[in-house]
């Protein structure tokens, strides 16, 4: 088997290496090719070294190369792995601090950060899914590519591609349901509904019985996801609505306190999370240098991707065994959310075999169901706007962003940022 990564040269890179050889009893990987761009050679080449480290201490027969020829990278996978991020953090950081000065959180998947990476990012994604249906034409693509509801959205529209799109948060959230319940994790069947970084969980079960109201009813003072510094009413927002939340919905019930630490940490010593980013991941790769580490530091749960590799490789590993078991992925609604149309991406349970992902049926919160219907509106204007070049269309997603409420904020953020980002968007600019 062949597993090529798309965006090797990413500091998650090694946590992806850790979970394909813990799967070395399910997953014959022969090959795994990490696919990056000149300026990212350096990092990709780091990668690469110690990825065969890690390999050659597991004792398997697993070869790591990398190139910069993504259709060579590419021919035959068997699986792709799409981790890139378009300008790279000088273009978050810039997503980040442009929308601050507008009063509005910039926030690299949910707010207008988000979208200008999807602006950048999906007429790439695009280029890559075309150079697959040529090279590896039954190749599974998982995208782990953020905002990866967008993304995989435009993706399955737009292409032959078998793609799933994948998160890490449901998983860390399971994990902090047990935590609440005192229970393993392992015995605790959770149940999603809703969009990407816009879930809930509406249901945990166990030994039969559903549990949701005795977890959110228990106070969890860690956030979910180290890169989102928890807000301590969203537990009580949770009791509320029944439910617990993705971590990444306190930008909208907590906004307020949300955009003031946001500007806090634009102007202060940690400076906004790209500039913090910027020096984990400068501390991360001296540590991948080095010849002796020959396993993932610990010092790479700081980044956010922690489980990422669990999340990845457990959905490789059911689609080639097919296992039919449940997880938590990205795919077309088909009814599921019959408020939604059935071509649009959710995120919600699935059962997962050598065919893919097929949604399992669940029921919505009405507490929750607003929110998502305007987010999965403005999700839908930004894939048109980022294929179209049209700037009425990205006008108006950003009027659909629940965190913008002024029509000339919105046109201020996407000016400054289409500016910003021109070198990135040529279609706005034709």
């Amino acid at each position: 088997m062949k597993i090529a990564v798309i965006g090797g040269g990413s500091s998650y890179t090694p946590e992806l290496m850790e979970g394909i050889i813990n799967h070395k009893d399910s997953l014959p990987v022969t090959e795994v090719v990490l696919i990056d761009i000149p300026e990212g050679e350096e990092k990709v080449s780091i990668n690469t070294a110690f990825a065969k480290r890690m390999v050659e201490k597991a004792g398997l027969p697993i070869s790591v190369r990398y190139t910069l020829d993504r259709r060579e990278g590419l021919k035959d996978a068997s699986f792709v792995i799409a981790q890139i991020r378009v300008g790279g953090l000088d273009a978050r950081e810039k997503d980040e601090r442009i929308p601050l000065k507008y009063d509005v959180i910039g926030q690299e998947t949910t707010g207008p950060g988000g979208f200008f990476k999807a602006l950048r990012t999906i007429p790439v994604m695009l280029s890559i899914c075309h150079d697959m249906e040529e090279v590896c034409k039954d190749a599974w693509l998982i995208n782990f590519t953020n905002p990866s509801g967008i993304i995989t959205e435009a993706i399955l529209k737009n292409t032959k591609v078998k793609c799933i799109g994948l998160c890490n948060v449901s998983i860390n959230m399971r994990y902090d349901a047990a935590e609440r319940l005192s229970v393993s994790p392992d015995e605790l069947d959770c149940r999603f509904i809703g969009l990407n970084h816009l879930s809930v969980m509406n249901h945990a079960y166990y030994q039969g019985k559903d549990r949701i109201l005795d977890a959110v009813s228990v106070e969890n003072t860690e956030s979910v996801v180290k890169n989102i510094q928890k807000d301590a009413e969203m537990d009580a927002v949770a009791k509320e609505l029944g439910c617990l939340l993705s971590p990444y919905m306190q930008y909208f019930y907590t906004e307020k306190e949300a955009l003031q630490h946001e500007k806090m940490e634009a102007i202060g010593l940690t400076g906004t999370r790209a500039a913090q980013v910027k020096e984990v991941e400068k501390n991360l790769f001296e540590c991948y240098k080095d010849i002796n580490l020959r396993e993932k530091p610990a010092a790479l749960a700081k980044r956010g991707g922690a489980r990422y590799s669990m999340a990845a490789i457990c959905l490789i590993d059911s689609i080639y065994n097919d296992t039919n078991d449940v997880q938590v992925v990205d795919v077309f609604n088909n009814g599921i959310i019959p408020q939604l149309p059935d071509d649009v991406v959710i995120e919600v349970n699935c059962r997962i075999g050598r065919n893919g992902a097929a949604p399992l049926a669940s029921d919505v919160p009405a507490s929750v169901l607003g929110l998502i219907g305007q987010v999965k509106a403005y999700e839908e204007y930004t894939i048109e706007a980022a294929i179209t070049g049209d700037r009425n269309k990205a006008l108006i997603a950003l009027l659909n962003n629940p965190l913008i409420h002024d029509v000339r904020d919105a046109k201020g953020i996407l000016n400054e940022l289409l500016e910003a980002h021109r070198a990135y968007l040529p279609a706005f600019f034709q």
